[in-house]
């Protein structure tokens, strides 16, 4: 018992010292960050919105796009994956207004999902870049140019990524968590990487990708839930690099129940568990920078929640009165240790982003014993759906989020 103990505490200040120096980075690079220089020439960006019966997000969306500023050629394209809402009508409306909006309809075909809706438009189609948003998504005017400047003055640059915001942050409990979140996985966490290691991680959304590099790679993993990542980890493998833009924003919806928020994070963390078992048979993810990437999947989506575990039940057993194990070090604090880091690291992003206050920095002091949690529900329950899919030969189906209108 008293070995297995001394791992877990070995694995937990792996995981302190790595965090603790990422968010050190982190903060330094968003304070110096200054926006790129101009380009002489702008090249050209195909911008993809895929789309499955999105028409209650899908007037906002457009409106935003269209507000879009770039000083090269930039079309934007609705990526109807067999909508049976009115999302065609929108994109429609849209496309006969807006000469540079088009609204394409995805052929069926399986497997379902947004990596496949992806990789038809990137055959039909000749840019120079794409950059990629979620329906939901409201990007700021300078997004996408910010992006493409800092990926054309970027050596061995596959593109760029930007920073995710919440839009409905103040909605309630779940939404104003997410946000704080957010701030730390998609600035502070995303900075630290790339300045102390020159390592950029794909989110999904707000980012850019050079044409000529993801055909190189054969396109986006049809089978991966967490395309992303799974891209990511791929695109380093070959020496490629992805450069962090904290002025490139854009504002997307997140989950307001729990529900919603659940099976979000459980297809995100399927996804992840997808791309582990990948690294493990690929050598490749483990060579080079790449290794970092890798090594922070297994850090995050496993030692992370473990270490949780662990810190809950030493906590309660200290409580509850109850004999601990034999250590020279206490083992209360490894659970202390690991409510400062994490609180620590969302207060930085809370100071670095300018978004202070009373409400927030209440929220912070709290969500290690209440937001946190829930990611030991989460790992269970991705697990269990993963192992029992792979036992029975099953392809995990693509989950869109639900979408809302009435945002806080």
């Amino acid at each position: 018992m008293t070995q297995v103990i001394m791992l877990i505490m070995l694995f937990f200040w792996m995981l302190l010292i790595f965090y603790s120096i990422l968010t050190i980075s982190g903060v330094w690079y968003r304070v110096r960050f200054k926006k790129p220089q101009k380009l002489s020439n702008y090249p050209s960006v195909a911008l993809l919105i895929p789309a499955h019966n999105e028409g209650i997000v899908m007037e906002d969306t457009l409106r935003a796009m269209a507000r879009l500023k770039y000083s090269g050629q930039l079309d934007i394209y609705v990526l109807d994956d067999n909508s049976k809402d009115d999302t065609a009508e929108i994109a429609k409306e849209f496309a006969a207004v807006f000469s540079r909006i088009h609204y394409i309809p995805v052929p069926v075909s399986s497997p379902s999902g947004k990596s496949r809706v992806l990789n038809y438009r990137l055959s039909i189609s000749e840019s120079d870049y794409f950059v990629v948003y979620d329906a939901d998504n409201e990007p700021e005017p300078d997004a996408v140019e910010l992006l493409v400047e800092v990926a054309e003055q970027t050596k061995k640059a596959a593109g760029a990524v930007g920073y995710v915001k919440t839009k409905n942050a103040r909605t309630n409990t779940l939404t104003r968590m997410i946000g704080l979140e957010f701030q730390v996985f998609q600035l502070l966490m995303q900075c630290g990487r790339w300045q102390f290691l020159k390592l950029g991680s794909l989110a999904g959304t707000n980012m850019l990708l050079r044409r000529s590099v993801l055909e190189e790679l054969g396109g986006y993993d049809v089978n991966a839930l967490a395309e992303d990542a799974e891209l990511t980890v791929r695109l380093h493998a070959k020496g490629y690099v992805l450069p962090v833009v904290p002025e490139s924003k854009t504002w997307e919806q997140e989950p307001e129940k729990l529900t919603t928020f659940i099976k979000q994070r459980t297809r995100w963390l399927t996804g992840n568990i997808y791309l582990l078992e990948k690294s493990f048979k690929d050598l490749s993810h483990w060579r080079g920078k790449t290794f970092f990437l890798s090594l922070q999947h297994v850090l995050t989506y496993l030692v992370f929640v473990l270490v949780l575990l662990f810190s809950d039940i030493f906590f309660i057993m200290s409580v509850m009165g109850m004999e601990l194990p034999n250590m020279e070090a206490p083992l209360l604090m490894l659970w202390f240790m690991s409510y400062i880091v994490y609180t620590a690291q969302l207060l930085s992003a809370l100071v670095v982003d300018r978004n202070v206050s009373p409400k927030n920095v209440f929220f912070i002091y709290i969500m290690y014993f209440t937001y946190a949690q829930l990611f030991i529900i989460l790992l269970l329950r991705s697990v269990t759906v993963y192992v029992w899919s792979r036992l029975r030969g099953n392809t995990i189906a693509w989950d869109k989020t639900k979408r809302f209108k009435g945002l806080g």
